[in-house]
């Protein structure tokens, strides 16, 4: 810190600057940086000469070379928005609207996710962009997990369709909402109101770091309760009007997907990783009719696979976590759907949750939810919408004391050992002639009537269903089992059971694979293999270890007895960091060899260990690892800052007003001032002020070592003020970080 100090004070004393140092304050938003980092972005089709804006949003800028974190529902081509070029626009201005700048094209996408990243590639008017020569006011994503109730939140987007300039929404997180893409924090709610084209924007903590993207999804054109707004006159009758483009803005936002949710999205695209599956899938599923929801129940909580430990008709007063479970059919990436929650008649933004897109499956069980927070007493009713379009109603009443009704819990299946118990993972079984369930049972009384149900597919096995009489006591455990002297064929099964007439418990699981023992063998000879072709992938010897210079790497795997339509996730990480992950239906033959992967990357696979991971029902099956080059990215272009973020304010010495438009460059460590040529090779990074005479140089400076000097030139230049200039910069881990400085710029007396 003492060399930073001595060594810039000395240069710019020297040249008649005057300048301050100051620690920033932690804690302390940059409100205007965050702004600058925010853009304007409108999805636009290609009509002969001309370019019609059909989908518009906010995003932000999370690296300096042009990447931007948004929305994937207004970025993508669909029917709701059916642009195929991408237009980003930025602030010159603070209280002015966006400018367009730039095109841009898309970089990774999670339809399920609605997560998208831009990369900007060309100016406005086509020229391409060369790459790394961008320096763009950037934001840094915060661990979204360590975000509790009640802290306050900024959102900043543009609040309409480009004629607004940027703005800031404050607010508090007043909740959280549970679904099985992404656990108990998969939308953070909030108390800011956010307009629909706020969507893609971004929420940050009081340190400025990115937390949560805001989100929702318009519905399509035609659509009930469709919002939407025509911007220009794209029929040629000389009037802009509903017979125009409908532009869909959608309602206000009360939902955040957190930023963690990015983070594999981010990972891919910084190091260009792309993965195709190449054979592609022979049998499909295909959807029949429309959009649905039924068998709505609660539990109030959730196991590891996901499913319901228990089904409630009520809970006691205190309770601090309820899910709404649900069935679907029909759903696509396209769906919106929306959960409007009301208490004693009154509508409950903490529990509801806007319209968004559909991250799930084709059909299924899925939930909404939340705990860890409390629930108030009163009577809840759930509404959900598919589209627009309402499912039946479910009423619970929150309240009271405990129940102490006879109750069943926490379903899991295997194949039972001598003593009864079941073994294997769970809830993914082998094909076979049996599968068994093991549950809890409380409160019950011998005598009383309880019914078993089991499906395959959706559809009910009527042989299965069996009502008893119980008789194993008051409280413990017992089985259930189904058997089938034809053996149980692979697909998704589901048990049900009822005490009385009223449903008690239900769990889904899956039958798939040849037994090896209590467990499934789904998946079998995965293998990495390099060529230079995919042809000639699929007889290629496997390897474990391949040289950094390797352009393709291939994962092949067979496998046997999975039925089309099963829900399946295949993940791949980089040194232990996911950056691709995705569940999806089977939607190829139930037997086959060699689905072939393909992992690629702009010059070829950066070194590193990856891995990919196959799974059902959240339970791990197979496992494949492969070492490139070292075994580790070089350098980890994603750890936050790894040295000092310098920014500051210039200030003319006279008047000791900030002095916009200044120019701050930092030259390449290999470069002094006498070298500089105002070549862009030469320039580590540059900032120009605002009209505060704020700046922010958008680059860490490295740290300095005894072993590893680093040192920058500066270059300072302001038309009408003298021009300075310094070599000799260096900051080491004790500098303060960011280091805030000021400058006093001294008029030219001959300018």
């Amino acid at each position: 810190m003492r060399r930073w100090f001595l060594i810039i004070i000395v240069m710019l004393a020297c040249s008649g600057v005057n300048m301050s140092i100051s620690r920033a304050q932690s804690g302390t938003l940059d409100l205007e940086r965050l702004q600058r980092a925010t853009v304007y972005i409108a999805q636009a089709r290609n009509v002969g000469s001309d370019l019609f804006i059909t989908c518009v949003g906010s995003g932000t800028i999370v690296k300096r070379d042009g990447l931007i974190l948004t929305n994937a529902h207004n970025t993508l081509t669909s029917s709701a928005c059916p642009g195929e070029t991408l237009i980003v626009g930025i602030t010159n201005r603070l209280d002015e609207p966006p400018i367009l700048r730039y095109r841009a094209e898309i970089a990774q996408a999670s339809l399920g996710l609605d997560l998208a990243l831009l990369r900007i590639t060309r100016e406005l008017d086509g020229r391409l962009i060369e790459a790394g020569t961008l320096a763009l006011p950037f934001v840094e994503l915060a661990d979204s997990d360590s975000i509790q109730l009640d802290e306050t939140i900024t959102v900043i987007g543009y609040p309409g369709i480009g004629n607004d300039p940027v703005e800031s929404r404050r607010g508090t997180v007043i909740g959280f909402v549970a679904e099985p893409s992404g656990g108990e924090k998969s939308w953070m709610k909030t108390s800011a109101v956010i307009p629909g084209t706020m969507s893609g924007g971004g929420a940050y903590n009081q340190a400025g770091q990115l937390i949560a993207i805001p989100t929702t999804a318009p519905l399509a054109a035609g659509a009930l309760e469709t919002t939407c707004q025509p911007l220009q006159d794209t029929n040629n009758d000389n009037a802009v009007n509903t017979n125009d483009i409908c532009i869909p803005i959608g309602g206000f936002i009360n939902a955040l997907r957190p930023s963690n949710f990015a983070r594999p999205l981010l990972r891919a695209a910084s190091l260009g990783l792309a993965l195709d599956i190449l054979n592609v899938p022979t049998a499909q599923v295909g959807l029949v009719g429309a959009p649905t929801f039924k068998r709505l129940f609660f539990s109030p909580s959730v196991n590891e696979a996901g499913m319901p430990t228990t089904v409630v008709r009520s809970l006691p007063a205190g309770s601090n976590g309820l899910y709404l479970f649900f069935d679907y059919e029909n759903m696509t990436p396209e769906t919106v759907y929306e959960l409007r929650v009301t208490t004693d008649g009154i509508p409950n933004p903490t529990f509801s949750l806007a319209p968004v897109r559909w991250s799930g499956g084709e059909r299924g069980l899925w939930y909404l939810g939340s705990s860890g927070q409390p629930w108030p007493n009163g009577v809840y009713e759930f509404t959900l919408f598919a589209n627009g379009i309402a499912a039946p109603t479910a009423r619970l009443i929150i309240g009271g004391a405990p129940e102490t009704a006879p109750t069943f819990s926490d379903v899991v299946f295997g194949l039972l050992d001598l003593r009864n118990n079941p073994l294997g993972n769970g809830f993914v079984l082998p094909t076979g002639n049996i599968a068994s369930a093991r549950f809890l049972f409380r409160n019950m009384e011998n005598g009383q009537e309880w019914t078993t149900i089991w499906y395959r597919d959706g559809q009910e096995i009527p042989a299965a269903r069996q009502t008893n009489t119980w008789n194993e006591g008051a409280s413990g455990s017992t089985t259930t089992s189904i058997r089938s002297e034809t053996g149980l064929p692979p697909g998704s099964y589901r048990l049900e059971l009822y005490i009385g007439n009223g449903l008690a418990a239900t769990s889904d699981f899956t039958i798939a694979g040849a037994a090896q023992g209590a467990f499934p063998e789904i998946f079998k000879n995965e293998r990495f293999v390099t060529a230079n072709t995919s042809d000639e992938a699929l007889t290629a010897a496997p390897l474990t270890n391949f040289p950094g210079s390797v352009l393709d790497l291939y994962m092949l795997f067979d496998w046997q007895q999975i039925a089309p339509g099963t829900l399946w996730t295949m993940r791949w990480t980089v040194d232990n960091e996911i950056f691709y992950e995705r569940t999806a239906p089977w939607n190829t033959l139930e037997s086959g060899q060699n689905l072939l992967i393909r992992l690629s990357a702009p010059g070829g696979v950066p070194d590193g260990t990856y891995r990919m991971d196959l799974l059902v029902n959240n339970v791990q099956l197979r496992s494949a690892r492969a070492q490139v080059g070292i075994g580790q990215l070089p350098i980890d272009p994603f750890a936050q800052a790894s040295g000092v973020q310098l920014r500051g304010q210039i200030l003319d010495a006279d008047t000791k007003l900030g002095i916009p438009g200044v120019t701050f460059i930092l030259l390449s460590r290999e470069y002094s001032v006498i070298d500089f040529t105002w070549s862009q090779a030469q320039i580590f990074t540059m900032a120009v002020t605002d009209r505060n005479g704020r700046f922010q140089i958008d680059r860490p400076l490295q740290f300095s070592t005894r072993n590893n000097e680093v040192a920058y030139s500066a270059i300072i230049s302001a038309q009408g003020y003298l021009p300075i200039s310094a070599d000799g910069i260096e900051v080491d881990t004790t500098t303060p970080n960011p280091l805030d400085i000021t400058l006093y710029l001294i008029r030219d007396a001959n300018g």
